[in-house]
């Protein structure tokens, strides 16, 4: 009986494997033994339905889905791999992983996903692994992640989230590794990581973060591993880390100008420190983590005078291993920070073990110690002297009595409506001043006078309309002026011929209404010119005739008629130009002929434009990487074809006549490797279809022979091109750094 019982099992499995053999679908090679099926570079544009139902294993990549649909895998339910890489996917639909109980791993890396829905992952219960990186993710809605309770490894690196909202990760009951790497956060929600209990490690390395997230952090209770690299966090401030598990932090490639000696007393397990590449010149002897045993410290310019051997004291007693190079004083420069001995740390002619006399010295009675640590009332500042700290104390004058150390001054969210003269006696090396949100409405001449190492000055949110000749008298190192959201209707004529060094200025968000010649008089050296979101409707053809090292200007929000063509003249590095949001309604031949040599980037999406001459783009070609054209009015564009180098390319929200005057574009988009977008607006019988899809084009004379012999579409349509009149061409671009635009 046993023998009759094992003789029809395995004729049972030699049915299934013989009928699983038959179903599969002729672009894909089936593997019936281990159950694999692999249908790579298919240029499938749907999911094949005759998949074998055993297939535990399904590989798709390099194919053409654009959507997912609602159960499209509801007929191989014993599915535990599937991978749709690099398939062009821009949606997923509600239930399209319905059926998939089975699931542990789902890879949708480079794709074209923008946005990820409440119910777009639903039915994926055992789901292990989920790889969302290298899409164009701008937001998750709350509980799109609800269901995914098994779900140990989370990637959403290299996307378009800006802001993290409270609980968007909630349901994520046992996730090991959440990496957001390479995204553009700069703000996050305080409870954004609350409900991650097993959280081990974190990577929000690349991103915007001007801060660190403390708040959100301390939800962390179990992670391990934190990565902050390659964010602008300029100063970490008293109990910043607070997190009792974190044993390895990344803070390298930051802009790290001081860190506050009892930053990490929060966090008592921290083991390894990486500080790699930042703006440290010294540190403090670090309170609260016994536990630390390396510190990075390379690339940082170290001076390994008398004010370092507190902390070369403290590693020395706590056996904590540094790596660290002196960048000064110039007898020591190159030398390891752990070899040196106190003697040879001096300050001046003095060894540590020797005071230099002040000058002037502290009044009488007063102790030499508390002479040195001065800090103003109201005011915070860390014991190295390198950061003083204002914020938010609803000061009506500037505070005096700083450390001549300071290095960053933060100011912020105060009431000073003036800066006065000589408002900063002393700090002659002073980098970075924070005056945001002050209701400042004036900043006298001399303001400024005697910061001589000034590198970044934030201005922003305030109420200034005007600025004085000499406002940045005193500042010659100034390399980033920050003057967004504040009451201009003009650019300040001739202040900026005191700042030399300026590198980005940033004059978005006013309401300048023209550019005129001479208004930037100065900025020889201005690498990045920000007027986003002011009311300029002219610019003169000279107006940026002295920003000759120019490589980026936003002009987007504006009020402008047309491409400024006269006024990009004599800008022989541009590299990136946004005018999106204009109301520019056509185009003119050579509209970027002055940039074309140059020019990577080209915004051009959200104007309404309605014509562009054929000649428009004359002189682009293989250096544009970036063209962005959604949401304007024209119904056809020009031939693009010696656009060789694109990266991206947007075409969304056009409504294109779709007759053999497009048919040039319908092929050449159909030999791209790029998400398009491009959509048929009319006739009537193609309104919605996809250009790159559309067969209304196989009507148009030369089709036919084109397909059978390859000729090229020029020749090929030579006969259909309509007349000179009739023509209507038009093409636009927007680029991104990535790039950060």
């Amino acid at each position: 009986m046993w023998l009759s019982l094992g003789i029809l099992l395995l004729t049972a499995m030699l049915v299934l494997r013989e009928t699983a053999a038959n179903r599969c679908p002729p672009a894909c090679v089936c593997d019936n033994i281990r159950t694999h099926v692999l249908c790579l570079n298919r240029n499938l544009t749907g999911i094949p339905s005759t998949i074998p139902q055993i297939t535990k294993k399904l590989d798709l990549r390099g194919n053409s889905f654009k959507v997912i649909p609602a159960g499209a895998f509801l007929n191989i339910p014993y599915l535990t791999h599937l991978n749709l890489q690099h398939c062009k996917v821009e949606s997923i639909k509600e239930g399209a992983f319905r059926g998939l109980g089975r699931l542990v791993y789902l890879n949708l890396a480079s794709n074209s996903i923008a946005f990820i829905y409440q119910e777009s992952l639903d039915g994926l219960s055992s789901l292990q692994q989920l790889i969302l990186e290298k899409n164009r993710i701008e937001e998750i809605q709350l509980g799109a992640f609800s269901q995914l309770g098994f779900l140990n490894f989370l990637n959403l690196g290299e996307n378009a989230l800006v802001y993290l909202p409270d609980m968007v990760f909630q349901g994520l009951q046992v996730i090991k590794w959440l990496r957001l790497s390479h995204n553009a956060l700069h703000v996050l929600g305080n409870e954004a990581f609350a409900g991650l209990p097993t959280l081990r490690r974190l990577s929000l390395d690349h991103n915007e973060l001007q801060a660190l997230p403390s708040e959100a952090l301390s939800r962390l209770s179990g992670t391990t591993r934190l990565d902050l690299g390659h964010n602008p966090i300029t100063y970490i401030t008293e109990e910043a880390i607070d997190m009792a598990s974190l044993k390895h932090l990344f803070l390298d490639n930051a802009a790290l100008q001081d860190i506050s000696h009892e930053a990490f007393v929060k966090s008592p397990q921290l083991r390894m420190l990486d500080l790699r590449n930042n703006q440290l010149q010294g540190l403090q002897p670090l309170a609260g983590p016994g536990s630390v045993a390396k510190i990075r410290l390379a690339g940082n310019p170290l001076l390994c005078s008398c004010h370092l051997c507190p902390f070369r004291e403290w590693m020395r007693r706590a056996r904590v291993h540094v790596e660290a190079v002196c960048a000064g004083p110039p007898a020591l420069r190159g030398q390891q920070l752990e070899l040196l001995r106190p003697l040879d740390m001096r300050c001046g002619d003095h060894p540590i073990g020797a005071q230099p006399s002040p000058s002037p010295g502290p009044p009488a009675g007063q102790p030499k110690k508390a002479a040195r640590r001065k800090c103003p009332e109201n005011c915070a500042c860390s014991l190295d002297f390198q950061h003083g700290n204002c914020e938010n104390r609803n000061l009506r004058e500037i505070p005096q009595g700083f450390s001549s150390n300071t290095q960053l001054l933060d100011l912020r969210r105060n009431n000073f409506r003036a800066v006065p003269r000589g408002s900063f006696p002393g700090l002659k090396g002073l980098v970075s001043l924070h005056l945001q949100s002050c209701k400042i409405a004036m900043l006298q001449p001399g303001a400024l006078q005697g910061l001589e190492k000034l590198v970044y000055l934030y201005l922003s949110d305030n109420n200034l309309s005007a600025l004085e000749a000499a406002a940045f008298d005193g500042v010659p190192q100034l390399a980033y002026l920050y003057l967004d959201h504040n009451s201009f209707t003009r650019v300040p004529r001739g202040t900026f011929r005191l700042l030399p060094s300026l590198f980005s200025l940033h004059l978005q968000h006013n309401a300048i209404g023209q550019l005129s010649e001479g208004d930037l008089a100065g900025l020889e050296k201005l690498r990045w010119l920000y007027l986003t979101g002011n009311a300029i409707s002219s610019i003169s053809p000279a107006a940026l005739s002295h920003t000759k090292m120019l490589e980026k200007l936003y002009l987007d929000e504006n009020r402008l008629g047309e491409v400024p063509t006269g006024s990009l003249r004599g800008l022989p590095a541009l590299s990136e130009l946004k005018l999106s949001k204009n109301p520019i309604k056509s185009m003119g031949i050579g509209a970027f002929l002055p940039v074309a040599s140059t020019l990577q980037h080209l915004y051009l999406d959200n104007m309404g434009l309605e014509q562009i001459s054929s000649g428009a783009f004359a002189g682009l070609g293989p250096k544009i990487k970036s063209l962005y054209l959604e949401n304007n009015k024209m119904s056809h564009i020009p031939d693009m074809h010696s656009f060789t180098g694109l990266e991206i390319l947007n075409l969304r929200d056009i409504p294109f006549h779709c007759d053999c005057q497009l048919l040039p574009l319908h092929r050449w988009i159909d030999k791209l490797n790029l998400r398009v977008g491009a959509t048929c607006g009319s006739p009537a019988k193609a309104r919605g279809q996809k250009v790159k899809f559309s067969t209304i084009f196989q009507t148009c004379p030369g089709w036919g022979r084109d397909k059978a012999t390859g000729a090229s579409p020029d020749k090929a349509t030579a006969a259909s091109k309509p007349s000179k009149q009739k023509r209507l061409g038009k093409s636009s671009a927007r680029g991104s750094k990535k790039s950060k635009a």
